[in-house]
């Protein structure tokens, strides 16, 4: 049981790390704060003043923010006309990029290894290699016989590649 664990714990830190490294998820992610951060300080300077408003500070302004796109706006109306607009431009902006990214990082990763096979096959192998001392004695004897198999084609192929350079 100890011995799963750990490898799904080995797993899921290459998954995280897989997405990290080979998706835009950190471009996107950086991006939204930043645009976060400049709409909240438009709409907290947008309403100082405004009677009845609920944005009265900086924080109150980047929690109106997160609620304004995540739930498709539903969240405190700011009460000055430039205030709204700004709200509107954000609502619209965060959204596109907040589930675009969340889009864009699901597309990339599973996109990834058809754009380099290669790459998917040595992840497997290595994947494979890590199971290797839960293989039966008939299992290790049929992963030796497919590795020579393995070994041997691409030994021809690359002496057809060898062969035609030359020629």
């Amino acid at each position: 049981m100890i011995k799963k664990n750990k490898t799904l714990s080995r797993r899921t830190k290459k998954l995280f790390l897989d997405i990290v490294l080979h998706t835009p998820i950190l471009k996107w992610t950086f991006l939204l704060i930043i645009l976060w951060t400049i709409f909240a300080a438009g709409l907290y300077y947008g309403e100082q003043g405004m009677k009845g408003t609920t944005i009265t500070s900086y924080g109150r302004a980047l929690y109106w923010g997160i609620a304004a796109f995540s739930t498709a706006g539903i969240a405190d109306m700011p009460k000055n006309g430039i205030s709204i607009f700004i709200g509107s431009v954000w609502i619209v902006l965060g959204s596109l990029l907040f589930f675009g990214a969340i889009v864009a990082t699901i597309t990339s990763y599973f996109m990834r290894p058809l754009q380099r096979p290669s790459k998917q096959i040595i992840d497997t192998i290595e994947y494979n290699l890590e199971q290797l001392d839960d293989l039966s004695i008939d299992e290790l004897e049929l992963l030796k016989e497919t590795t020579n198999s393995l070994i041997e084609h691409v030994e021809r192929v690359k002496a057809r590649k060898t062969q035609k350079i030359n020629d």
